[in-house]
């Protein structure tokens, strides 16, 4: 019987210093992208704790030891981000800050395809704002 070594996206990434990577230039991103200001403006001035934060949760959704879990317990995502109003725009502010990192700090082209879907489906699911559309407009 063929052994499968199936690699997770942790190690596909390239671990804990490529995590860090990508999520250091996640916030240079925030930080500096006027594209970025709604979703930035959400965050506290110094970003060393949410980066930190991030760091741990990543580790775990990608695969890799669940640092967050183990510290602070499942992630209710959805019930940490309730006090945020996050909209369409929101979603999309951090997806683009996210989706520019992976590519700026090197993640092959087939795992940014993986993550970005991942990504997606997670930030959408975090929206949380009820946003009115014109559609006498559409």
């Amino acid at each position: 019987m063929m052994q499968l070594n199936i690699l997770t996206p942790y190690q596909r990434l390239g671990g804990e210093a490529k995590l860090q990577e990508l999520v250091n230039r996640f916030y240079e991103l925030m930080d500096t992208l006027p594209e970025a200001k709604t979703i930035r403006a959400m965050h506290g001035q110094d970003l060393t704790a949410i980066k930190q934060i991030l760091i741990e949760f990543l580790s775990g959704w990608l695969g890799g030891p669940r640092l967050y879990e183990e510290k602070y317990g499942h992630p209710r995502l959805r019930a940490r981000h309730l006090p945020f109003p996050i909209g369409e725009r929101e979603r999309d502010e951090w997806l683009l800050c996210m989706y520019q990192a992976m590519k700026d700090v090197g993640v092959s082209e087939e795992l940014q395809a993986e993550l970005q879907l991942s990504f997606f489906r997670t930030a959408d699911f975090l929206r949380n704002k009820i946003e009115i559309t014109d559609e006498s407009n559409a």
